[in-house]
């Protein structure tokens, strides 16, 4: 079996938060979903476990961070094209996100990013690695 990887990040409206990324094409599995919590599908290795805020602070007793307020992580996922990753971007804006920073094309590699409903910062990804730079492999 592959390993997975589950990332778990706190949510003020679960309902508002699985409209959102909905809108960006995701599913989630009904198995491992109630009212507290849902696993968004990211690809067959890849979950976002989105949890309240009280649900999440039962698993930690640090503060739960405001990501609206201070970045905790940057989720970075790949992409299949420089057009994906706007296509991504663009249904991210258009479902209420934010776009802290400009897109960046280095050429052999192009990344824009979102900050979701609940501040956290998503980076989309396009590289293609027979054009990265020698000094960089």
């Amino acid at each position: 079996m592959a390993t997975r990887i589950f990332v778990n990040l706190a949510v003020q409206d679960l309902d508002r938060s699985v409209t959102f990324f909905t809108k960006l094409g995701y599913t989630f599995n009904p198995q491992f979903t109630n009212e507290k919590a849902t696993c968004m599908v990211i690809s067959d290795t890849i979950y976002v476990m989105l949890l309240t805020r009280t649900f999440f602070q039962t698993f930690t007793e640090k503060e739960i961070v405001d990501a609206r307020k201070a970045i905790e992580t940057s989720i970075a996922i790949s992409a299949e094209s420089k057009e994906a990753v706007n296509e991504m971007v663009d249904k991210a804006v258009a479902a209420g996100a934010t776009i802290p920073n400009p897109a960046t094309d280095y050429g052999f590699m192009y990344q824009h990013s979102f900050d979701d409903l609940d501040g956290h910062h998503w980076e989309y990804v396009w590289m293609d690695p027979n054009g990265m730079p020698e000094h960089l492999g």
